[in-house]
């Protein structure tokens, strides 16, 4: 077996696991179908822990929210139903966060990814354009922003009851100012 750089060796570390590099440059993955399949089930879609934060900081400050509500497109993470707000709390990679060093593109299987990816973003549009008609206000919160002290997610509290912007995206990706 051959390195990707060409250098001859047996195995190649990933992010998750240890994947192997056949002659002809392609990876194939060095654990079985099986257990594969059991670590990918592992990847949680929902009660993560951005959302869990962002729900402890609502209900300790007050608000009552739903989960997951099915009858909604896209079955935003939090809905509060009292002021019209939907919340997705969305991860940075997956759903391909502009400008932010957590959205990064794997180096194998590149087109598997990009499709993957576009399917995301272009259903994120479509379940925020359908909820902006139905006359909700969306909030997407990212996990860069979650990351970081809760304290500066304090605005949210206020932005829920007294915001009107029927569209907020945070953190926003920072201009670039020429000089």
């Amino acid at each position: 077996m051959v390195l990707a750089s060409g250098a001859p060796a047996q195995f190649q570390r990933s992010n998750l696991s240890i994947w192997a590099t056949t002659s002809t440059g392609e990876s194939m993955d060095v654990v079985s179908k099986e257990v594969r399949s059991r670590m990918m089930a592992g990847i949680r879609g929902s009660n993560t822990i951005p959302e869990m934060k962002v729900r402890k900081l609502l209900h300790r400050n007050g608000f009552r929210y739903r989960l997951h509500p099915r009858e909604l497109p896209g079955r935003p993470d939090v809905v509060l139903p009292r002021y019209r707000v939907c919340i997705f709390i969305h991860g940075c990679f997956w759903h391909r966060h502009p400008e932010c060093r957590y959205a990064t593109n794997p180096s194998s299987r590149e087109d598997f990814w990009r499709t993957k990816f576009e399917q995301n973003v272009k259903r994120d549009i479509k379940n925020r354009n359908e909820l902006l008609q139905l006359g909700w206000r969306v909030f997407e919160l990212w996990e860069c922003g979650i990351r970081k002290p809760e304290a500066e997610m304090e605005w949210l509290l206020k932005a829920v009851s007294d915001c009107n912007q029927q569209y907020i995206s945070w953190p926003t990706v920072p201009a670039v100012t020429s000089s």
